[in-house]
């Protein structure tokens, strides 16, 4: 997968990781809704930025600064994949569910229409000016 990164990003492609903070209380918040006890998701978020991390560590520069990788400390009920900014794939989190368990939606930007892509294209962009740089 990271050669399939790897690929995008030297070709041009953009990408920015939004993650929950590994270190924070909401993540923790969120195993306990999840019923883990072992920092399951704890373990998995961090493992996912270290393999970024190492991934853009291997990049030329300017690849490497088109891997943008942020955490975040809030609640947040969706995990979401935004698309050239005219699609997104969304996942509620369910309680006692994990991400991938719950029911997937892919929604298209229609700006002639009111809809959800809107929405959560902002959302997206408020959190990242909140979140923090790894």
């Amino acid at each position: 997968m990271t050669t399939s990164i790897h690929r995008l990003l030297d070709s041009g492609t953009r990408i920015r990781c939004l993650f929950l903070d590994p270190k924070g209380q909401a993540i923790r918040a969120r195993e306990a809704e999840e019923g883990y006890t072992d920092s399951t998701l704890t373990t998995l978020t961090a493992l996912n930025i270290s393999m970024l991390t190492r991934l853009r560590d291997r990049l030329d520069t300017t690849s490497a600064q088109r891997l943008e990788l942020h955490v975040y400390e809030e609640t947040i009920r969706f995990n979401w994949i935004i698309v050239d900014r005219a699609s997104c794939v969304v996942r509620p989190y369910l309680p006692q569910a994990r991400g991938v368990d719950s029911p997937t939606f892919v929604i298209t930007d229609n700006t002639a229409a009111e809809g959800l892509f809107p929405i959560f294209d902002q959302v997206f962009r408020d959190m990242w000016e909140r979140s923090k740089p790894v």
